[in-house]
């Protein structure tokens, strides 16, 4: 006799006791809800409230058929009755809203006494040519974050206007506090420890791979191997957190064999990258570079175009200019007159949407790396890094 797993891969939410003293695990797990027709039951929250527990789960899969679906009991082992007007939050039956991917959500009470839902979602932007209410559009900035009001009807939770997601709501009854930003445009690299807005992939990198210690003011990258591969990359970067921006880096680097490059780089995972990078041409020395991956489909824009770096040249910088839809690379060799490349990319293909995969939702990053696969431990310094909203 089968599994029942191997039919039902989200087959309940389990309920089951953790003791405190023990810092365990006891008693017997129980399944306490099995979902709704909508299926892919996750991500259980369970709050008491008025003398009823209710069960808010994430449903429908990280795509544009997410939601939330909230049941109620007054049992804490069920049964679970669900909400007549399920699910509480979806944005599957508004295609032209703005947030789409609306679910797996959380439930706030302030000590305003006012109610809030926070959730997941994702705003796509559109590709040409494809219509909206089949597609919905691509989502480079991945998974974002939204807040709607909630509102008591019968004792049952309701989106205030309706179960699908506002882009604006009245704020809490609270004194405003302002925000700063919480990174500075320009990272000279001068402290001990990385922005905490950088990330690596996989595993974090120890001194021999990436340090601010070896040159004062920079961050040096020790090459490894390609953005193709699945081990150890020299590869820091940052995610995509506005439609409209540009990054951009200085950057010493001198390769001695076409195994090495370092440069510029907007990621997705990877099959799916692009850069503008330095290497070497055994003809014509040290060059910049495009290169793409697309699904696994290695590219070279600028093959016999590649721009030849002057030897007494020092610092190469880099730039990336993202508007929406679309994005360019651009050059400098003296930090003040730059020189865009003739490729222009399309965003979509760094979007979740994109992806070769059940559950993309990290969105793009950029970032900068280093290659080496001669094994001679090359490395580039990068002496900043700019991420500026435009």
């Amino acid at each position: 006799m089968g599994s029942p797993r191997r039919h039902h891969p989200f087959y309940g939410i389990v309920l089951q006791e953790y003791s405190v003293e023990q810092k365990k695990l006891v008693g017997e797990p129980k399944i306490i809800f099995k979902g709704t027709d909508l299926r892919i039951t996750e991500g259980p929250h369970l709050y008491k409230i008025n003398g009823y527990y209710y069960l808010l789960t994430a449903e429908g899969g990280t795509r544009y058929n997410h939601a939330a679906t909230i049941a109620r009991s007054r049992s804490l082992y069920g049964p679970y009755e669900v909400h007549p007007d399920n699910p509480l939050i979806t944005s599957w039956l508004y295609p032209r809203n703005p947030l789409q991917k609306a679910g797996h959500a959380s439930i706030v009470h302030t000590h305003t006494d006012e109610w809030f839902l926070v959730h997941l979602t994702g705003r796509p932007l559109p590709r040409e040519g494809q219509p909206l209410l089949e597609h919905r559009g691509y989502c480079p900035l991945g998974r974002e974050t939204a807040i709607q009001r909630l509102e008591w009807k019968d004792g049952w939770p309701y989106v205030v206007g309706g179960n699908g997601p506002s882009l604006e709501i009245d704020g809490p009854n609270v004194e405003e506090v302002p925000w700063e930003k919480d990174y500075d445009e320009k990272d000279d690299f001068d402290g001990d420890t990385l922005n905490h807005h950088f990330q690596t992939l996989r595993i974090p990198l120890g001194e021999d791979i990436a340090t601010l210690k070896a040159r004062p003011g920079h961050l040096r990258l020790y090459g490894r191997e390609s953005l193709t591969s699945r081990f150890t990359q020299a590869f820091v970067a940052r995610r995509w957190q506005h439609f409209y921006f540009i990054a951009e880096t200085k950057v010493s680097f001198r390769p001695t064999t076409f195994q090495q490059s370092a440069g510029l780089v907007n990621y997705y995972n990877t099959q799916n990258w692009t850069t503008l990078q330095i290497t070497w041409h055994e003809e014509k020395g040290r060059i910049l570079e495009l290169m793409t991956c697309d699904h696994l489909v290695v590219d070279q824009p600028l093959r016999g175009r590649e721009i030849v770096v002057p030897d007494d040249i020092e610092y190469v910088y880099l730039r990336v200019t993202v508007q929406a839809t679309t994005y360019k690379y651009s050059y400098s060799f003296d930090g003040m007159n730059w020189i865009d490349l003739p490729v222009t990319f399309e965003s979509y293909k760094l979007s979740d949407d994109y992806i070769k995969s059940r559950a993309a939702f990290t969105g793009a990053f950029v970032g900068m790396h280093c290659r080496d696969g001669s094994g001679q431990n090359n490395y580039a310094d990068f002496d900043y890094f700019l991420y500026k909203e435009l």
